[in-house]
């Protein structure tokens, strides 16, 4: 029977174990800030494009963020088409009884790349958590070699402890910043989008007053970070990756009443414009590096752990 049968089986089964022995290959992450080009160079599609294989790749869209999830879809079967590709197809994926179906499953494990649409990160973890979708994705990523796109929401909610909501404020504050549970494939960050454009670096940071031991990645518009499994990542389109690590801050978050500024001491922050790669081995590239970029670089290509 082909891998892709077994872990087909398995997941219908609710059994992921037979299969973690296996090789597996791993795929790549894009994470978009939102507001990608779609209309002139389409430099992040036809770089997400390239990851997924060239022209005859299947592509699978995920618009189940979206209010309007038929209208994005044709908006990225469009572009999609006018890079060269005519692979590009809406996953049957609109509410969560999808989620269980098994044609569902099938597309996601055959597909060679998926891009998760903008909308709302808690509308899309609604129809996908604890799902044999949302386990199919994982393996499909972790094992399959599937390429995995996501802008705005769908960014946000590639991590494992996703922001939900929340406005932008100016300074840290206790808790300014709902979270929710997302997809896991980036476990060890929380991300934000849009970030540049909508001044979100104090509700970045009020998140990880919350959780000093996440990585804080913030992700302007028509920006994307790419995340090469244990082996590097990238920065392209037309503006900056913000990396924020607290793991050695110092706050007074628990002895705050809510809604207080919170004090944050000793954290380190890193930007990252666009076309410039960061390996995760260390090199002569990166022995001057400032002190923790490679280490936050290391946990950001570390693979997720299996999913219990």
């Amino acid at each position: 029977m082909r891998r892709r049968d077994l872990l087909f089986s398995s997941l219908l089964t609710g059994s992921t174990m037979p299969l973690a022995a296996q090789a597996s290959v791993r795929g790549r992450l894009v994470i978009v800030g939102g507001a990608e080009d779609r209309v002139q160079d389409r430099l992040i599609l036809r770089r997400f494009l390239q990851y997924a294989g060239g022209p005859q790749a299947r592509i699978r869209l995920l618009a189940a963020a979206s209010a309007v999830p038929l209208v994005v879809a044709e908006s990225y079967r469009r572009a999609f088409a006018e890079i060269g590709t005519g692979g590009c197809e809406l996953l049957p994926l609109l509410e969560r009884d999808a989620a269980f179906r098994p044609d569902t499953v099938q597309a996601i494990l055959d597909a060679d790349a998926i891009f998760i649409s903008g909308g709302n990160q808690s509308r899309l973890m609604d129809v996908l958590r604890d799902t044999p979708a949302m386990t199919a994705l994982q393996h499909a990523h972790g094992h399959l070699g599937c390429c995995i796109g996501g802008t705005s929401a769908g960014a946000a909610a590639m991590s494992r402890h996703m922001i939900a909501q929340g406005m932008a404020v100016r300074h840290p504050r206790k808790d300014a910043v709902g979270t929710g549970i997302g997809l896991g494939l980036l476990p060890a960050a929380i991300v934000d989008q849009h970030f540049s454009e909508r001044g979100r670096l104090a509700r970045l940071l009020s998140a990880l007053a919350q959780r000093p031991d996440l990585l804080g990645v913030g992700v302007d518009e028509d920006t994307a970070l790419v995340v090469e499994s244990e082996e590097a990542i990238e920065v392209i389109g037309s503006g900056a990756v913000t990396l924020v690590d607290p793991s050695s801050a110092h706050t007074n978050i628990g002895e705050l009443a809510p809604e207080s500024a919170i004090e944050m001491l000793g954290l380190q922050l890193h930007t990252l414009p666009p076309g410039r790669r960061y390996p995760a081995q260390p090199s002569p590239q990166n022995a001057a590096w400032p002190a923790g970029l490679l280490a936050a670089v290391q946990r950001l290509v570390a693979p997720a752990p299996p999913q219990p």
